[in-house]
């Protein structure tokens, strides 16, 4: 399913840099190339092969930068048609400029996505593998990224195609029933292996949406709001973990004034780490909406890390921010270990404080934060997490899609045991079968491909 037309985009990020790329994909690419190309004969070169040269104006002729010039003839390339690659000079001017003159040369500019969509279209990969394309350049961890690879060489897509062999399989032994009635048996013979199988898919479907869990963290991070009064510590913290001074820390209180986003890795765990303004009583008008977006951080977080002054008494904010927050996912930090304490682990037992909640932490002296790390880490994975654990990384189409198939084997079961005939039982049956083809893109409409592709990098 070759495309008509040939497209160009660029496929770096524009700023400046040593190298930028400009890539073109279809029947023409060598042509259109080799119209701004002053150096070989691109329409002479053997494949996969790269060219010094200089990128000129096909109408003036002057030179416009000089490059190495890349030429893969399909079908062995990424979109399985003529890719041409121009490696250019760093930079937003020159790349652009590059990218006009292959425009002026007849390529037509790239869609966001076109790329990887004309590698599906053209059976390069199927649809899951296209989506860890962008799961790959979105990684946060190394782990995310190590998945996102295993799911870009096919680790779901076999997965999901050996489910969909087994029903297939099932599938043409109910055509047999169905095609031959007068035997009574047969049909009883069907209905039990549409049972059988049925619980066997919605198995190993029950396994993927298990592991999909773990996939959900590495993709999206853990929504994690540091939270408590003014000046205990919670912008210290997120400087900490961050390596940056990325919040103001000063003695006054109140300096923090609103939500500040941030992503850390923590032992291979993505955290979304969201430093709030302190909550207290104020009459000031800025800070007091700072102070309703962190209780509206803090509703929404996966992990709250709550922390307290252990030099002081506790105060009514304490107090509220305890009892908020009892029924949530929490790690508490007893901050400001290097001044004598006054707050003790006795004194917070009465607010339904759990003992391995609590830790220990002196921001000044950075002490305590392995053991926060490490009981994240157990929190979310009940302690360390082999990276081959995770083989893929499930989206919010893969996971919808899933839930679906389940809910349709579910009829299925329900069906042979009410004795309902397999004509019917076959229809549950074979739409579980569709849903499980959309996850791949065997059974998919052009609308939803457009929507997909559409969320892809320009150039990608």
């Amino acid at each position: 399913m070759y495309q008509a037309d040939t497209i160009a985009a660029i496929s770096t990020a524009l700023g400046e840099g040593a190298i930028g790329i400009v890539r073109l994909s279809g029947e023409e690419a060598i042509e259109f190339a080799n119209l701004v190309f002053k150096g070989k004969d691109l329409t002479k070169v053997p494949s996969h092969t790269i060219h010094y040269g200089h990128v000129i104006n096909p109408r003036t002729g002057q030179t416009v930068d000089e490059v190495m010039l890349s030429v893969m003839r399909g079908p062995r390339s990424f979109t399985r048609e003529d890719i041409i690659e121009i490696n250019c000079h760093g930079g937003i001017v020159a790349v652009q400029r590059v990218l006009e003159m292959v425009l002026l040369a007849g390529a037509r500019l790239a869609e966001p996505g076109e790329f990887s969509k004309r590698a599906f279209l053209n059976g390069r990969i199927d649809l899951s593998q296209a989506e860890a394309t962008m799961d790959l350049i979105q990684a946060k961890t190394a782990k995310a990224m190590e998945a996102s690879v295993n799911q870009l060489q096919g680790s779901l897509s076999r997965k999901i195609t050996s489910l969909r062999h087994e029903m297939l399989q099932t599938l043409a032994q109910v055509e047999v029933t169905i095609d031959y009635p007068e035997y009574d048996d047969v049909e009883e013979l069907s209905s039990r292996q549409l049972n059988e199988t049925a619980r066997s898919v919605k198995g190993e479907i029950g396994k993927i949406l298990h592991q999909a869990q773990h996939g959900k963290v590495f993709r999206e991070g853990i929504n994690t709001a540091i939270i408590g009064r003014p000046n205990v510590g919670k912008s210290s913290l997120l400087n900490i973990l961050t390596g940056m001074e990325k919040a103001i820390v000063t003695e006054i209180a109140g300096t923090t004034r609103d939500t500040i986003e941030e992503y850390v890795n923590v032992r291979g765990v993505p955290l979304k780490l969201i430093d709030t303004a302190g909550i207290r009583q104020t009459d000031e008008v800025v800070e007091q909406i700072g102070v309703e977006k962190s209780r509206a951080a803090m509703e929404k977080a996966d992990l709250i890390i709550l922390v307290l002054n252990q030099s002081e008494d506790l105060q009514t904010v304490d107090i509220e921010l305890l009892e908020a927050t009892k029924n949530q996912n929490r790690i508490i930090l007893m901050n400001k270990q290097d001044l004598a304490p006054v707050l003790t682990r006795e004194t917070l037992a009465p607010y339904g404080v759990k003992e391995d909640e609590l830790i220990t932490t002196s921001m000044l002296n950075e002490s305590g934060l392995d053991l926060l790390e490490q009981q994240i880490e157990q929190r979310f994975f009940s302690g360390a997490i082999q990276s081959g654990d995770i083989n893929y990384l499930l989206n919010t189409r893969h996971t919808s899609l899933l839930q679906q198939a389940i809910d349709s084997l579910d009829e299925v079961v329900e069906a042979t045991e009410l004795s309902i005939p397999v004509d019917l039982i076959q229809i549950d049956f074979t739409k579980a079968w569709d849903l499980l083809g959309e996850i791949t893109g065997e059974s998919v409409q052009d609308e939803l491909l457009d929507k997909l592709f559409s969320q892809f990098c320009l150039g990608k």
